[in-house]
Parts: C-alpha cells; structure tokens; sequence
C-alpha cells in the first residue's frame, strides 16, 4: 500500500519526552503514531478519555494546604460540633 508522509508540529520537550517513552517501549515515534491513528480509525473514536481532571492552580493549592493540615493538626482549629462551627464561620 502506498503511504504518504504527515508532518505535525510539536513542543521540543513533548517530543524528547514521547521519543524517549516510545524507545522504552521499543516503538519509533512513526510506529506509535501509526497504532494510535489504526486505533482511531477502528474504534471511531479517540482510544481514550480526554478530560480536564488536572486540579488547576487554587485546587493545588488547596490540596497541599489540606496535606499540611494533616502533617500539623495542632497547628488548625477542628470542631466536634457542627453547630459550634457554623457559629463561629458566621461571626
């Protein structure tokens, strides 16, 4: 079958990043892009979920607040009454 040449256009460390995983693998860069667009092409669809579940800069920093809470409770204030601390948010 005839083939025909695709050129795309990359970040230069996206690239370093995937030639250097594709290596482990034992795959080229071609090699993977041809399974991935075989992939698509049979399944008629993207072979895989594409979502936005990456926690954008205030949830990061929340998450660490949160894991710093755990490592230095006594550093916090904590409620055992939820009434008490309803009545103290609202002050």
């Amino acid at each position: 079958m005839p083939t025909t040449n695709v050129t795309i256009r990359m970040d230069e460390q996206l690239k370093k990043q995937a030639d250097e995983l594709f290596s482990d693998l034992g795959l080229s860069m071609t090699t993977a892009l041809i399974a991935f667009t075989k992939q698509a092409v049979r399944e008629q669809r993207i072979p895989f979920t594409i979502s936005r579940n990456v926690p954008n800069l205030e949830t990061i920093k929340a998450i660490l607040e949160v894991e710093r809470m755990k490592l230095n409770p006594n550093d916090y204030k904590s409620y055992d009454d939820i009434d008490a601390m309803m009545s103290e948010l609202l002050k």
